[in-house]
């Protein structure tokens, strides 16, 4: 199958990338920043493509949106993410959630309009949706924001579950705990060791562990539909 995957340069997306190439799949996948690692992954995997998207640049937002009616693509992965403002909810002004909602949530919406748009025409298509395992458990201080944005997407999932099955069009989403990646490594290393401690297996969540959940759900019958997958070792079975 052919595979849009975004913000796949990186973090938990390369890992995405990587296993879905390597499954045989042919991987599109988006990068903002790390174009070195971009190439780099572009030339390693025969048949996948580097993408420029920076979701912060309408104009790069939009020249991905004209060109995905042209990838014929089978698959979306939902798991780029613009800036995440870190800070107090109290700390916040009007203009953050504004232009968070901007540069994170509407490209990834305006992206699957066009993925769907695709889809409807060949019967066929699957959408995984990369979200996080804090929506249902304690959001972690300073990312109320983020957490939000990912609530948002998960409701989301579901309306798209909905109302596009009746064309063999899925949509699933994965919810991990916490990871090591970009968007985390400046997490305190005392802090990670107390989320180490409280963790029932005492380890921290691996991108390739999540990236495995991505092929599954690619792979997986279309009967498996509107679902969201935990990844955090059952921490918060009841």
């Amino acid at each position: 199958m052919t595979i849009l995957v975004t913000g796949g340069a990186s973090g938990l997306g390369e890992a995405i990338t990587r296993t879905l190439a390597a499954a045989g799949h042919t991987v599109c996948f988006t990068y903002a920043s790390s174009q070195a690692r971009a190439m780099e992954l572009q030339a390693a995997r025969p048949g996948s493509r580097a993408i420029h998207c920076d979701f912060t640049s309408a104009a790069s937002v939009e020249a991905l949106l004209t060109a995905i009616p042209t990838l014929n693509i089978d698959v979306l992965v939902n798991n780029a993410n613009g800036r995440i403002h870190k800070d107090h909810f109290y700390k916040m002004d009007a203009d953050v959630f504004r232009s968070s909602f901007e540069h994170n949530v509407l490209p990834t919406l305006r992206i699957t309009q066009e993925a769907i748009k695709v889809f409807r025409k060949k019967k066929f298509g699957k959408i995984v949706n990369i979200i996080s395992a804090a929506i249902i458990n304690k959001p972690p201080f300073g990312y109320s924001e983020y957490i939000a944005n990912k609530a948002y997407l998960l409701s989301m999932s579901k309306s798209w579950a909905n109302e596009y099955i009746r064309f063999n069009i899925t949509s699933n989403s994965i919810s991990p705990g916490f990871m090591l990646t970009n968007i985390t490594s400046d997490t305190d290393e005392r802090i990670v060791e107390q989320i180490k401690d409280a963790h029932p297996l005492k380890q921290l969540l691996q991108p390739m562990e999540v990236a495995n959940a991505v092929k599954f759900y690619v792979e997986a019958s279309q009967q498996i539909n509107g679902t969201n997958l935990v990844i955090n070792a059952g921490a918060d079975i009841a």
